[in-house]
């Protein structure tokens, strides 16, 4: 069975985000890098942390008019990256637009309702219904428009996975059971433990903070990996 920890390598500097990924790869199956990455690294850096020999995960949440996510789908080709985020809320067209823009080999998954918004944060903005009914119905719109998955929390995977069996599910905002050491919320505000998100459906499970900021990285890594 292939590794469904993807690492979020969003460090300040390259060569400690490369000295990292090298002393983890072998009990991760790949690296997330997130907008706070590429913006500080751009192409180059993605370049680099390629070399680790790891799938790359593009998370830049994509979103605005159709045209231009997929002119930006289509700059990043060069980085072959195996997956993509672009967000539910970009409609229909931009979701469509961004997919057929995409490599061969890339999948594209929508994001729903950020792992560090609750109910409450989703009223203020306008959204009815609550995460769960908005997390349903962007990832209904995400399988008409021909995407692979979504990104969810591990609230939701279970619900959108019965309704989607074939669909991709990346799912973020991961902490380790109560009284770890790295088992603090920070700012996710919808979390459950690696081993609920995989038992729930999940496809990639996206570890930051409780293997990176852990005493000892690689043992953190390897304890989640035996949990799985």
């Amino acid at each position: 069975m292939t590794n469904p920890i993807y690492l979020a390598l969003d460090l300040p500097r390259l060569d400690a985000a490369i000295a990292l990924a090298t002393k983890l790869r072998g009990h991760i199956g790949g690296l997330k890098l997130g907008l706070e990455f590429f913006c500080a690294h751009g192409h180059h850096g993605v370049h680099e942390i390629a070399k680790i020999g790891l799938p790359i995960f593009l998370d830049l949440k994509l979103h605005d008019i159709p045209n231009t996510v997929a002119a930006a789908m289509q700059a990043i080709h060069v980085l072959e990256p195996a997956i993509v985020t672009v967000h539910g809320a970009g409609g229909r067209a931009m979701l469509e637009d961004a997919k057929a823009a995409a490599g061969e080999h890339c999948k594209v998954v929508a994001v729903t309702v950020l792992t560090s918004l609750d109910n409450d944060d989703l009223t203020a903005v306008g959204v009815p219904g609550g995460a769960m009914d908005q997390v349903l119905r962007l990832a209904d719109l995400a399988q008409e428009a021909g995407l692979d998955g979504v990104v969810c929390s591990g609230h939701e995977v279970g619900l959108v996975h019965k309704r989607w069996r074939s669909g991709y599910f990346v799912v973020p905002g991961l902490r380790l059971p109560a009284g770890h050491s790295q088992s603090a919320p920070g700012d996710q505000k919808r979390m459950v433990t690696p081993r609920e998100a995989r038992d729930l459906g999940a496809s990639v499970l996206v570890i930051g903070r409780p293997i990176t900021r852990a005493a000892d990285p690689v043992a953190a890594a390897r304890a989640i990996e035996a949990t799985l």
